[in-house]
């Protein structure tokens, strides 16, 4: 194990959150909140320095290579490292007295999880607000993607990083050197945010809060800094707009780029991106349909609110429009149902993810063949490429061990006193990286009523769906230390 290249890097993503941390601590100052921003300064005042001096101290030679166990360690490490670094403003500010509770509510943001503890969040500084949004969107593209882009400089390779950071059936190399992949997403996800920014302070959204909400937008995190989250604003424009950006966000980021470049050939015959956008549209169909024949709403309100919340949690953004748990039985178990799945593969969207339902279901297909004609040779492709045994293995596998967390969460959450459903949707909520879910945890609750070793639990399935439950997963085996 090279122990200089984990310090290193772990410095070097101190460093880079150190520089995001500025930010709050401007607009507290702006605000003239000094409690505020001597929260922020303090942990900035401390480890800023150190993780500085060791990232220039430290050295590795040139053209190191990290090997795929190094990258597991340094990914999950990195997220624990980020978590625990950006929890310090809250809990030096008093805003949030209790450290798990603090950790809980920065790694539900790095995550893009969007489950919160807070029981009135206006009550929060702006600028802690502000810290608490921009945790969504350094999360969502991935921290360790933006470290991925600079280690180059370093003459370190990181393409086992952003592999292991994003370790899903697919990650397009969009140009023939890994950083240069990192540069283009990074700069897609930046675009769109600014373009979304401008959108909702068009629709009437202050700067602050055109700002926040499209961070959680685009990172499909779902923190508002509003108690009733996107409903408070109760505009149909501004509903639209967050929707229609909820999706995007939930698509492939190398179809993004491939639009910008006009290849339009490979976008329209994208079998993951018909399927995920069938499942949205029939989705928000039938509870449009079943909101209006309850007489829950009028027909534009069932509409307006039936796709905005198809498109919050099948992308796991978690944003709220309206209270759901209050919707009729076929509506909440079409949503139910959309929490199993989750976005596209290659995007900030949480869950099991769309390519994996569309491997798993071609695969079924491929064993009904196999049932007629015992003897046929048949092959599970997806696009024009054939998805044998890596990766067919590698989704079925995840799939079990996904539901396997799942299951031990809601046991944990079980155990504490808690319903059924709400063991079960709490259990999904995390580990779908979701947020909102039914029962305590529903669209208009919170977090809060957990004792800590449950909260602790649900943090780690929180991280382990970020990171796609292997990356994780894997640092517990004793193959993986075994050579070490």
């Amino acid at each position: 194990m090279n122990r200089k290249l984990i310090l290193k890097f772990l410095s070097i993503l101190t460093v880079i959150i150190s520089l995001f941390l500025c930010l709050p601590a401007g607009i507290a100052l702006y605000y003239n909140d000094l409690r505020t921003f001597h929260a922020i300064a303090m942990p900035l005042a401390i480890f800023f320095p150190i993780a500085l001096a060791f990232s220039f101290i430290i050295k590795i030679e040139k053209d190191s290579t990290v090997t795929a166990r190094e990258g597991f360690l340094l990914v999950t490490l990195g997220w624990i490292t980020a978590s625990l670094y950006g929890c310090l403003p809250f809990y030096f500010s008093g805003a949030i007295p209790s450290f798990t509770d603090c950790y809980f509510e920065t790694i539900s943001g790095f995550s893009t999880t969007g489950a919160s503890i807070l029981k009135n969040i206006e009550c929060l500084p702006k600028a802690l607000l502000f810290w608490r949004s921009l945790t969504h969107w350094l999360g969502g593209m991935g921290i360790v993607v933006l470290a991925v882009a600079v280690l180059p400089l370093l003459g370190v390779s990181g393409n086992k990083l952003l592999n292991a950071e994003a370790p899903g059936p697919s990650v397009d190399k969009l140009t023939p050197r890994i950083a240069g992949t990192a540069k283009i997403l990074w700069a897609v996800y930046t675009g769109m945010t600014l373009l979304l920014v401008l959108l909702l302070k068009t629709g009437g959204m202050s700067l602050f809060d055109s700002l926040t909400h499209s961070f959680g937008t685009l990172a499909t995190g779902g923190f508002s800094t509003k108690n009733a989250s996107i409903a408070h604003f109760n505009s149909v424009y501004i509903d639209a707009v967050i929707t229609v950006f909820m999706i995007l966000a939930g698509i492939n980021f190398s179809i993004h780029y491939k639009l910008l470049t006009l290849k339009l050939r490979d976008v329209l015959h994208n079998s993951e991106l018909r399927l995920y956008l069938g499942l949205i549209a029939g989705t928000g169909i039938l509870i449009a349909f079943n909101l209006y024949s309850h007489r829950v709403y009028n027909i534009l309100h069932s509409v307006r609110h039936a796709f905005f919340q198809t498109a919050s949690i099948m992308t796991t953004t978690g944003f709220v429009s309206a209270d759901f748990e209050t919707w009729p039985a076929f509506s909440k178990s079409l949503i139910f149902l959309m929490m199993c799945i989750g976005g596209c593969a290659g995007s900030t969207g949480g869950g099991i993810k769309v390519l994996r339902i569309l491997i798993l279901i071609r695969l079924a297909g491929t064993q009904f063949k196999y049932l007629l004609h015992p003897r046929g040779v048949f092959k599970t492709k997806i696009e024009s490429t054939d998805q044998y045994n890596k990766v067919v293995y590698a989704c079925t596998g995840f799939v079990f061990l996904y539901f396997c967390i799942v299951l031990s969460v809601a046991l944990v959450t079980a155990s504490a006193g808690y319903d059924l459903v709400t063991s079960i949707s709490t259990a999904l909520a995390t580990t779908g990286n979701i947020g909102p879910g039914f029962g305590v945890v529903g669209p208009v609750e919170n977090y809060s009523s957990f004792p800590d070793y449950v909260k602790w639990t649900l943090s780690f399935a929180m991280l382990a769906g970020r990171l796609e439950v292997y990356t994780v997963l894997v640092i517990f085996t004793p193959s993986f230390w075994r050579s070490y």
